[in-house]
């Protein structure tokens, strides 16, 4: 039997994939806005490719994509009645990748998400949500983990968690979102979010998206010294600022987005800072692709498809040569 997700933390980083769904809608195939995922079952083969590109690059885990899946946000699109076969799909687009990128070395992980229909002291919505939550799980049949994502509210996250030990048997990671603030929308600090998630038996507990890195890891640190579980993080690919730290705050989201793109090399950056801060499972989210995915590998030590080249500046037949010393990739 393959090692599971916890036998290759304890063994070293494991490397999360990057964004889908805002990579998807620059693709043209994402409505902006809504950002739900009915792509992996109306464009299967625009899914697939993404998932093969995040493999090649070197990725350990492909997420299964759907993000904002549940019955209620699907609704808002009018495929609430598609549910079930738009997180099937997407469920096997990942294995499939998975499997044909070479048997065991990729898991795949199902996915959970915020609802925007959990609120704090409702119960009719808590077991609406809970509903919702089952339903997909049910449905993502056949993961190696998973992962509860980009939960702006503690009460939520802590209720994903529940609903997949009610459901599953396999390892839950569940990651927070911070937006404008170092609390959650329901009030908790990352460190109380750490907290309380690993007191509910979580084993992975991270943060995950809105952020940059520059802005992740203040959130990195609040988390590590509160718990002892293996910790995420999976901040964004585009830039963001004191001022305004997440990136959907910013008047660049949804469609603008393009110019604050962070380069390869920040999010290889990332992976090495993350991993000296005693973050295990490294990956990233919106705006990240196959090329900052193969710098983080890259800058992990990870496996990763790369042609070699061996270049002659003093016989240039490129730009790349002409130009050898100018741009610094001399040490490369």
């Amino acid at each position: 039997m393959a090692e599971g997700i916890l036998e290759r933390l304890a063994a070293g980083p494991v490397l999360g994939d990057g964004g889908y769904i805002v990579e998807l809608e620059q693709r043209g195939w994402v409505t902006a806005g809504p950002f739900t995922p009915e792509v992996s079952l109306d464009h299967p083969v625009a899914v697939r490719e993404l998932h093969r590109e995040m493999a090649n690059a070197g990725a350990e885990v492909l997420q299964v994509m759907a993000f904002y899946g549940s019955r209620g946000k699907l609704g808002t699109v009018g495929q609430a009645d598609r549910t079930r076969e738009i997180n099937q799909a997407a469920t096997r687009l990942a294995a499939d990748a998975a499997r044909e990128a070479g048997g065991d070395r990729i898991l795949v992980a199902g996915d959970l998400s915020e609802t925007w229909m959990w609120k704090p002291d409702d119960r009719e919505a808590a077991a609406t949500v809970a509903a919702m939550f089952d339903e997909q799980i049910e449905a993502q049949t056949g993961v190696d983990f998973w992962i509860g994502e980009t939960f702006f509210r503690l009460g939520e996250a802590l209720l994903c968690l529940a609903r997949i030990r009610a459901n599953s048997d396999r390892p839950a990671m569940i990651t927070i979102s911070f937006r404008g603030s170092n609390q959650t929308d329901d009030g908790f600090t990352a460190a109380e979010c750490a907290r309380q998630l690993s007191d509910a038996g979580v084993d992975i507990v991270g943060v995950n998206c809105m952020r940059d890195p520059e802005r992740t890891y203040p959130l990195i640190e609040e988390m590590r010294r509160a718990t002892d579980v293996f910790l995420a993080a999976q901040p964004v690919a585009y830039r963001c600022s004191d001022e305004v730290p997440w990136f959907t705050g910013t008047p660049a989201f949804p469609d603008r987005l393009e110019p604050t793109r962070l380069t390869r090399f920040e999010l290889g950056a990332f992976a090495t800072r993350a991993l000296d801060m005693g973050v295990a499972y490294i990956g990233s989210c919106c705006g990240s692709g196959a090329q900052h995915v193969r710098e983080m590998a890259r800058a992990l030590g990870k496996p990763h498809a790369e042609r070699r080249w061996a270049p002659n500046p003093a016989q240039p037949m490129s730009e790349t040569e002409q130009n050898w010393e100018r741009i610094g990739m001399a040490e490369r």
